[in-house]
């Protein structure tokens, strides 16, 4: 009678889940429609990646601050209503988008930027506290594997819809994404309240230098899946930022070109299953490093020739290795999540920062390089940073990252 029950148990997570998936697949998709169009609009604006790279870091920067003020500011704030917030906030994005395409002024292009960078924020703290609220910790790999799932289908198909509608009309971009968020504002709006739980968080007054004060005593025992979840993040700006606008390039020389990105998205597609089934307990953050350490190496393979095809494979090589490496350092965090307890806010706005951190400096990164060698190089270069990082955390990483307890006990 217990088995049945844990059974039935498990089968309403998994419809929770495949319901939020579906819910993320047509907001994200939005996204991804966007990410591709973004890079390659202010390129042909503005003619300079490095300011590309920089305006693009701005939204970053917007969501690093969200960042800091959004764990104080969210009281009883549900995963649905956080999913609610996500959606209205990406409906302001396109919208101003859309004015920034009809009067490409800089203001205007900064104000679009701000609002996709809040947006990122807010549909992130919703997966996280989905997962850490609403899943029990052994399926937390796999919960994120399927996640991953839907999530990577929308970004492996977003850029092919985006390069097809920008050889077509540079501007039609923003209207089909317009169409795809309003489906999974329709999908939201089905599920009558199921993911409707009051997240358990405290109020506090808004203070930021309180919050950099729990990030502090937090990042001194889980720094390195910090580290590591922030170089996933460079290499991911990178690849949204200039590998937009080389996929334009090499689809001039080649049709396979138009490939490069969603090459780089496709693997997420199958390595989110591997990692669900796995269900993997133990182990996470050294596996994550390895498969980073190897990605990193393949990326380094792409200067070596200039056949489309051979780049290609080495972006998906990189790209399949990354995408096993995400889901576990995301299970990583939703451990250490449901161990903050009634304080697991700040762990979320500390693992939420990391990537709007290599967001920022992603993209100026990436640009900077481009604009002195190329896009080829750039990679190449991102990928050498890379095996030397993943070298010096395989050494340090301890078996088992222990929270400052008695401290988080301390925090109103």
């Amino acid at each position: 009678m217990n088995k049945e029950v844990s059974n039935a148990g498990t089968n309403l997570i998994w419809k929770k889940v495949t319901l939020l998936g579906f819910t993320l697949f047509f907001i994200l998709i939005s996204d991804a429609i966007l990410s591709f169009w973004v890079p390659n609009f202010i390129e042909k604006t503005f003619s300079n990646p490095l300011l590309m790279g920089f305006i693009i870091s701005f939204s970053s920067a917007v969501g690093l601050l969200a960042d800091l003020v959004l764990p104080q500011l969210i009281r009883g704030v549900t995963v649905r209503k956080l999913l609610l917030l996500s959606i209205f906030t990406s409906f302001t994005f396109i919208l101003t988008l859309f004015f920034s395409y009809l009067w490409p002024l800089f203001i205007l292009i900064l104000t679009a930027m701000a609002f996709w960078g809040i947006y990122y924020e807010l549909i992130g703290f919703a997966q996280q506290q989905f997962v850490a609220d609403s899943t029990p910790l052994r399926l937390h790999s796999s919960v994120w594997g399927i996640l991953t799932i839907f999530k990577s289908s929308a970004y492996f198909l977003g850029p092919i819809i985006a390069s097809f509608l920008l050889s077509k009309n540079s501007g039609v971009s923003i209207f089909v994404s317009l169409i795809f968020l309003g489906i999974g504002f329709l999908l939201y709006l089905s599920q009558h309240k199921k993911q409707d739980r009051v997240i358990a968080f405290d109020t506090s007054n808004v203070s930021i230098r309180r919050e950099l004060l729990h990030w502090k005593a937090l990042f001194v025992h889980v720094w390195p899946v910090v580290v590591l979840s922030l170089f996933i993040g460079l290499i991911d700006s990178s690849f949204w930022t200039v590998g937009a606008v080389y996929t334009e390039k090499l689809a001039s020389q080649s049709p396979a070109g138009r490939l490069f990105l969603p090459f780089y998205a496709l693997p997420s597609l199958f390595t989110g299953v591997i990692i669900s089934r796995l269900r993997l307990v133990d182990g996470k953050k050294k596996r994550a490093e390895v498969f980073v350490l190897l990605a990193s190496i393949a990326l380094i393979e792409t200067v070596f020739f200039n056949s489309i095809y051979y780049i290609l494979f080495m972006v998906i090589t990189a790209s399949t290795l990354i995408w096993l490496a995400s889901p576990l350092l995301d299970a990583v965090y939703s451990d250490l999540v449901v161990r903050m307890g009634r304080e697991r806010r700040h762990l979320i706005g500390l693992s939420s920062s990391s990537i709007s951190v290599a967001y920022i400096v992603g993209p100026v990164i990436a640009g900077y390089l481009t604009s002195v060698f190329n896009e080829k190089y750039t990679f190449s270069i991102i990928g050498i940073a890379g095996v030397v990082i993943c070298m010096f955390l395989l050494f340090i990483t301890p078996k088992k990252l222990h929270l400052p307890q008695k401290e988080i006990n301390t925090w109103e």
